[in-house]
């Protein structure tokens, strides 16, 4: 499903003429493969959330191949790589990123917009994810409305609205209590084994660790493989 080869990326700081190159990735070697669950760990400052906007798109690499779904993203354009976001990948953030000016039905239905899904196919679409995540009695309600179980549940619900066979996340508890972690991690699950969600996760926290099939770790920008590496949840292809 996703296959890193020889990935290395720097980032140029400074005015043109004193320029400073800071390394942050070194020849990193990953495949994931379908239905599996991988979480990636490292101290701050390690690289973790760069290498997940390389495979997000958002940033591209300073060399290297990046594969997804078969397909080389590597030098994608921005317009798409937008595209291809909208397909194949789903994110959760630590921070959930809603958007406070609009509904947890609004914040869930954006995908389906940015997609040019008819709006009476939409609803219908909304309603029934806000109510397989379990808060559809809040579709109306904004996020500041909303504990932090209930808007992490809306930021689930719309990684899912497309149904991507890939789901990336970054820190995704990191905002929970251990209650609602729980909740959350369990969803993560469900998810992989009865649909065969691929996940990529970002953490510091061992319990979310916990529930991978590898866990790999990042430190000075080097992956090693794996630190852990367990039973399949989900038939892996």
């Amino acid at each position: 499903m996703i296959q890193l080869r020889n990935i290395s990326h720097q980032f140029t700081i400074g005015k043109k003429g004193s320029e400073r190159v800071i390394p942050v990735l070194h020849n990193i070697d990953l495949h994931v493969k379908q239905g599996e669950i991988v979480a990636i760990v490292g101290r701050s400052g390690s690289g973790k959330s760069t290498l997940l906007n390389l495979m997000s798109g958002y940033i591209k690499p300073t060399s290297g191949q990046l594969q997804i779904v078969n397909q080389d993203v590597t030098q994608l354009s921005e317009g798409d790589w937008a595209n291809f976001r909208l397909s194949h990948l789903g994110f959760m953030f630590q921070s959930f990123q809603l958007i406070p000016s609009m509904t947890a039905y609004e914040n869930a239905e954006l995908p389906l917009v940015l997609k040019g899904v008819p709006p009476a196919q939409r609803k219908k679409q909304v309603m029934q994810m806000l109510d397989s995540v379990g808060i559809a009695e809040y579709a109306g309600h904004y996020p500041g409305e909303l504990s932090g179980g209930q808007q992490q549940r809306v930021s689930v619900a719309r990684a899912l609205m497309l149904n991507p066979p890939i789901v990336l996340a970054d820190e995704p508890t990191g905002s929970l209590d251990s209650e609602n972690e729980a909740q959350l991690l369990t969803m993560i699950k469900q998810l992989n084994q009865e649909q065969g969600i691929t996940f990529v996760l970002i953490t510091h926290d061992e319990q979310v660790a916990a529930i991978a099939h590898r866990t790999l770790s990042l430190k000075d920008g080097h992956l090693v493989q794996p630190v852990r590496s367990g039973g399949y949840a989900y038939e892996v292809q």
